[in-house]
């Protein structure tokens, strides 16, 4: 079959347009830039209005959507398992003779780097202590702060942060790894759907599916930024009194675009994976100087506990039906698959692009299985630590979460050389972010060049820079509202996203079915 004719072997970028020294998709790089700028303006104009809207669009998918969201999540982590044990798991991405383009650790760091660095760093001391505490309800309706509180605070933290959303991630990666190395099909997110669209992949149907990607992609990362400079404030008013206004959060915003504007013009070896590799040996020294400083003993047998409280209510927290602790349900996990879902096209489409030549057994057990082995020692690490100074009186977390993001300094404020691990916690924030928003303007770029990867350098400079331009404007003229609204925003786009998931879960297996019987 011909190119012309758009066949399966389209050639990549033949829609482009250049000009102006750009390799631009055509019509998806313009309707992405405009939409961006239409729903920035109409939330700058009315901030609180804005976050009214998108709040009650994201609670009334949440509340009327929790069935599917639930349902999706279990089905994606049922199906990964299943591609690990049935024969198409010997495929290997890019053809019998193709090799991985990075090692084994640069590979995992990167994955893992992109895929929640970041909200671990966030969430792993004030997620356990919430959750003991009934600072927001809690799961299952246990008794707050009793030893069964504990367990389950552990084992609820470890469930949203295992195998369902690395199972989320897994499904996209594996889908456009598949069916551009394999297929030799573009790197965007229509390419997944070629065996159920044919050639309608190529006109508006895949133009749509790109452009949610993209609105997803950065809307969840000018959010994330925001918020992210937010916390990185808080912790140096904590830390060091330096004040904690919105310019000093635009100034941070505008350090972490000018490092990721630095690393995305290196490219991606000398710069998300450089960065990544850091990241993860600077993330796991702080973890062993914790362990070596805090409850050691604790620690090292909590691993196991953590893993076997997570095993032991993975199915009851897995359950949707019947609850008696909605207000959680809702708030906690629906929220969390919501956003996970959100954030799926990034996370999966730089997996994707760093993971050719890897089996698809390799593929699974690299970005589910050992993702869940390697955030029981870190939740285990800092959650531990948190709940035994709750548990022992120590501190100020005994009085509960009063600030979310000033929980990980108010547990480190207890352990030696306190102001040396929490420098090394802000500055690990800040080498997160830099690293999520390098390859955040990767992806896009990707996917509005029609898939190409070898982009003008001022094209991928473009959507770092407008990452930051778009968190700052909302951060200055309506602040947190403004941020939240953008969250909801993008949260609101994980249900449309949701179906197009599980679309992409069946055309994977017709792909990967077809690979087999070649």
């Amino acid at each position: 079959m011909s190119t012309n004719s758009k066949s399966i072997n389209y050639e990549i970028g033949q829609d482009n347009l250049q000009k102006f020294g750009l390799d631009i998709h055509n019509p998806v790089f313009g309707a992405s830039a405009i939409l961006i700028l239409v729903f920035v303006i109409g939330t700058l104009i009315a901030p609180a209005e804005s976050k009214e809207v998108l709040d009650s669009a994201k609670w009334w998918a949440i509340n009327n959507f929790d069935w599917l969201f639930m349902g999706s999540a279990n089905f994606f982590v049922l199906f990964c398992l299943l591609l690990i044990i049935l024969p198409v798991g010997k495929i290997r991405i890019g053809g019998n003779e193709a090799k991985p383009e990075f090692t084994n650790f640069a590979w995992f760091s990167m994955l893992f780097a992109a895929g929640m660095g970041i909200g671990l760093m966030y969430w792993s001391v004030a997620e356990p202590v919430a959750y003991y505490t009934g600072w927001w309800h809690t799961p299952l309706n246990v008794v707050a702060n009793t030893p069964e509180a504990k367990d389950l605070a552990m084992g609820a933290t470890m469930y949203h942060w295992g195998l369902h959303p690395w199972a989320i991630y897994a499904v996209v990666g594996l889908s456009l790894a598949f069916f551009s190395y394999s297929k030799n099909l573009p790197l965007t997110m229509r390419s997944a759907f070629y065996p159920i669209l044919k050639e309608k992949v190529w006109g508006w149907p895949g133009h749509i599916i790109d452009l949610l990607a993209v609105l997803s992609t950065i809307f969840g990362l000018a959010t994330s930024l925001g918020l992210g400079a937010q916390q990185v404030s808080s912790g140096l008013k904590f830390l060091f009194d330096i004040d904690n206004g919105v310019d000093t959060q635009i100034l941070i915003i505008i350090g972490i675009t000018i490092f990721a504007l630095i690393s995305v013009v290196r490219g991606l070896d000398g710069g998300v994976k450089l960065l990544s590799k850091f990241n993860i040996i600077v993330a796991f020294a702080l973890v062993l100087f914790i362990i070596i400083l805090g409850p050691t003993l604790n620690i090292l047998t909590g691993v196991g506990t953590t893993l076997g409280n997570y095993a032991s209510n993975i199915f009851a927290l897995s359950n949707f039906i019947g609850r008696e602790d909605n207000d959680w349900l809702h708030g906690w996990t629906v929220f969390y698959w919501a956003w996970w879902i959100a954030w799926s096209p990034f996370v999966g489409m730089f997996i994707a692009r760093v993971s050719k030549g890897r089996t698809v057994r390799e593929f699974i057990i690299a970005v589910l299985l050992i993702p869940t082995v390697v955030t029981s020692i870190w939740m285990s690490t800092f959650g531990l630590t948190a709940l035994d100074q709750v548990i022992g009186n120590v501190g100020a977390l005994t009085n509960g979460i009063t600030d979310k993001s000033l929980a990980m300094f108010q547990m480190l404020e207890n352990l030696p050389f306190s102001t040396i691990t929490s420098s090394v916690a802000i500055f690990l924030v800040i080498v997160f972010f830099v690293t999520s928003s390098d390859s955040g303007s990767l992806v896009i770029d990707s996917i509005t060049a029609g898939g190409k990867v070898d982009t003008p350098v001022v094209q991928r400079a473009f959507w770092a820079i407008l990452e930051g331009l778009v968190a700052i404007a909302l951060l200055y003229v309506g602040g947190k509202e403004a941020l939240s609204a953008l969250q909801a925003g993008s949260i609101t786009t994980a249900l449309p996203f949701t179906f197009i998931l599980l679309v992409m879960s069946y055309s994977l297996y017709i792909g990967l079915k077809s690979e087999l019987n070649k």
